[in-house]
């Protein structure tokens, strides 16, 4: 096959996977050239020396894998970014204790997962047998970063990705796969411009001014990852949030392009949004199960979540 016959195979395998990701339900779908993140490289290792990770360790492991997504797939060529959206129709009251709005319904790590392999399986109808691996925020790939360079949109000083048309409410899946691919151009204009909210509105200063956040101060740290007591040092800073938190994104004017999901495995359980603080002070272990049967919040189990309500109202 000559270079020309090859470019526009590749040009229409590139669409055909676009047009599969929408059906599917992806907000967007951009495709970057697997390679070394030489740019990410020195600012990821300056994060890790500053200890911004916390007790997260395993930011620290398969370091070189985080950098070089041909050390997770052998011979990889593309990676294929997508969004999926998931903002909801409504969200909790005011008198209550918050759920950051991702946590609203089932377990996205699962939801998502199924749709790449949905995606991975039309590719294999499509072009024929090929390699790959799919990845939704469970092993070292910088999605970010990835997902910057093929197109879709740009990191905020928030450290998240931001779609002009769509703001920051989604979620970064990746396919690294084992084929050629037409590749997108990276995003290369940073739109926050001299706008500060998110850094300003941060009760913990967890934002820094470098576009850059000390994930060791964050309020979703404290309530998801920290395994230990949360210190004195950020009682009353909170605001009520006892897993995850969206002050960053809630502030942030991209976000008022924010549309609602259809996706029907999103949808808080009925209980959910209409739970008070009392109703959150006097869970029981089964009602948490029921609650959160398929949810991400069982990450931090009934004794986690017990423990962020404690430190909330004491």
């Amino acid at each position: 096959m000559n270079e020309k016959n090859w470019v526009n195979l590749q040009e229409k395998y590139s669409e055909n996977i676009k047009g599969e990701a929408k059906r599917l339900g992806f907000a967007s779908c951009g495709i970057a050239k697997a390679t070394f993140l030489e740019k990410e490289a020195p600012r990821m290792e300056q994060w890790l020396k500053n200890g911004f990770q916390g007790d997260m360790q395993y930011l620290e492991n398969n370091y070189d894998k985080r950098l070089d997504p041909r050390l997770l797939v052998d011979d990889a060529k593309s990676v294929i970014s997508l969004s999926y959206n998931y903002f909801p129709k409504e969200v909790q009251g005011d008198d209550t204790y918050k759920l950051a709005k991702y946590a609203y319904g089932q377990d996205y790590h699962h939801v998502i997962k199924s749709k790449l392999k949905e995606l991975y399986q039309f590719i294999e109808r499509e072009i024929g047998e090929i390699s790959g691996r799919a990845f939704v925020d469970s092993a070292p790939v910088m999605e970010r970063a990835w997902a910057e360079r093929a197109g879709l949109g740009w990191n905020g000083k928030h450290s998240l990705l931001i779609q002009k048309e769509l703001g920051s409410y989604f979620f970064l899946s990746e396919l690294i796969l084992d084929l050629e691919l037409q590749y997108d151009n990276p995003f290369q204009t940073d739109h926050c411009g001299t706008c500060t909210k998110c850094i300003d509105a941060c009760p913990t200063e967890a934002i820094l001014p470098n576009n850059t956040v000390d994930g060791s101060k964050c309020i979703s740290y404290f309530t998801i990852e920290l395994k230990e007591e949360i210190p004195t040092s950020v009682k009353g800073k909170f605001e009520d949030w006892m897993f995850g938190c969206d002050i960053c994104q809630d502030v942030c004017p991209w976000n008022r392009f924010s549309k609602s999901h259809s996706e029907p495995l999103f949808q808080p359980h009925s209980e959910l949004i209409d739970m008070t603080k009392r109703d959150w002070e006097e869970i029981t272990e089964e009602i948490f199960r029921k609650v959160f049967k398929k949810s991400a919040v069982k990450r931090t189990k009934y004794a986690g979540l017990q423990r962020n309500i404690n430190f909330l109202k004491e």
